[in-house]
């Protein structure tokens, strides 16, 4: 695999006609290691936002040691790539197959939303008395830029029954719940803390476990969310005022926060419209979030020459003959970019690479190792904690 220091010497290097993945085995590591150094509990990394086995093997360099499994074939991946790692499937509708399957890989923490699903679990697992039983709590996504409010998640009136009949045959009872992707606030988790004590309350059941699931942002053009720190804080805070044992755990499931530093894709530009630029990537490889949701990269000019040129807004074609394959943006580039010249679009290492496909013949795409920064980053420089003066520090719970 080649190095470089960076993008341009990719580029003056190999002149690419596909895309070319730039990963940063440095950014995973640090990202792991705020992690697991700062969140004040255990961080599950959420394997759908990027499952290239090289990160996941970073990230357990880095001192994660669970991972957030959503299928069957995650589960296999990580218990292959890593056999020692603790698994979570933790998606609330699972096939029965699939978990008595992973319950014979080893998984024993398993999410649901109702008695069908709970059902389920226990016929799977054969009466199973080792069980981590999760239970799914729907909280609003109004703080976050994509919304997980629709899909899963018990609601909480109804929950109280649930987690009742889940504590019969659970060895350790747990609450999770997602507030969405992309959170902008630490707010989000504050409001979703105060559903699973309402929960709680009513249930009255003891709960060992509060998984706060996913929603960490990173940093994109347009969107400056606060310091990590503030969200772990606010998180922090919630969880010791929570009607739980001394011993509860404290569990996060990041995966854009984790991943979305590891990897930038450099594009070619293959015409030039107007303010329309068509690149050999696009809506069915790296850019489907661009493409479907709107969502802007960061993306910057890759040429030995420095550019004088004022920028410009621009919306992006892909490579496919699809009508679909477009990035509206704007994409800010210096206003002379032209056909032969390459660019950069970054934080595509949380779920570009995972949604990329191979439609109209247009899947290839190489890979090359970079040692400079992310474009963009939420990692603070060295790893190091930075609480804002409005937060107070952490102390970590020690479980007894």
């Amino acid at each position: 695999m080649y190095e470089s220091h960076h993008a341009l010497g990719v580029a003056q290097a190999f002149a690419p006609a596909r895309p070319v993945t730039l990963i940063r085995p440095h950014a995973a590591l640090a990202a792991a290691r705020f992690f697991t150094r700062h969140f004040p509990g255990r961080s599950f990394y959420a394997v759908k936002a990027n499952p290239d086995p090289t990160l996941l093997t970073l990230l357990w360099e880095g001192g994660i040691r669970a991972f957030d499994v959503a299928s069957i074939a995650e589960a296999r991946l990580v218990h292959g790539l890593l056999p020692e790692a603790t698994l979570a499937f933790m998606h609330p509708v699972k096939a029965e197959e699939a978990i008595a399957e992973a319950y014979a890989l080893g998984v024993r923490i398993f999410s649901l939303d109702s008695h069908e699903e709970l059902a389920k679990i226990v016929r799977a697992t054969g009466g199973a008395t080792d069980l981590t039983l999760l239970v799914r709590l729907r909280v609003s996504s109004a703080h976050s830029k994509l919304s997980l409010a629709s899909k899963f998640g018990v609601g909480v009136a109804e929950a109280p029954a649930l987690l009742m009949a889940a504590r019969q045959v659970a060895d350790a009872l747990g609450i999770c719940f997602h507030v969405g992707s992309q959170a902008m606030t630490p707010q989000a988790y504050a409001d979703a803390m105060a559903f699973v004590r309402a929960a709680i309350v009513e249930a009255a059941v003891t709960i060992d476990v509060i998984d706060v699931g996913g929603g960490f942002p990173s940093r994109y053009p347009g969107m400056e969310p606060p310091p990590l720190a503030a969200y772990f804080a606010v998180i922090h805070r919630a969880f010791e005022q929570l009607p739980v044992s001394y011993s509860a755990e404290l569990w996060c499931e990041p995966g854009r926060a984790l991943s979305a530093d590891y990897a930038s894709v450099l594009v070619r530009v293959e015409k030039r419209r107007g303010e329309e630029l068509y690149i050999n990537d696009g809506a069915y490889g790296s850019l489907f979030d661009a493409a479907h949701i709107d969502w802007r990269y960061p993306v910057r000019l890759v040429r030995p020459e420095a550019s004088s040129a004022s920028l410009l807004g621009f919306a992006l074609w892909g490579p496919t003959c699809d009508d679909m394959d477009h990035m509206k943006g704007p994409f800010l580039l210096p206003a002379d970019v032209r056909p032969g010249d390459y660019l950069e679009i970054g934080q595509l290492g949380a779920y570009g690479q995972a949604m990329r496909t191979g439609f109209n013949g247009f899947g290839e795409h190489e890979v090359a190792i970079v040692r400079d920064a992310p474009m963009l980053s939420l990692i603070p420089e060295g790893g190091e904690l930075a609480v804002p003066d409005n937060v107070q520090p952490l102390i970590r719970r020690q479980a007894s």
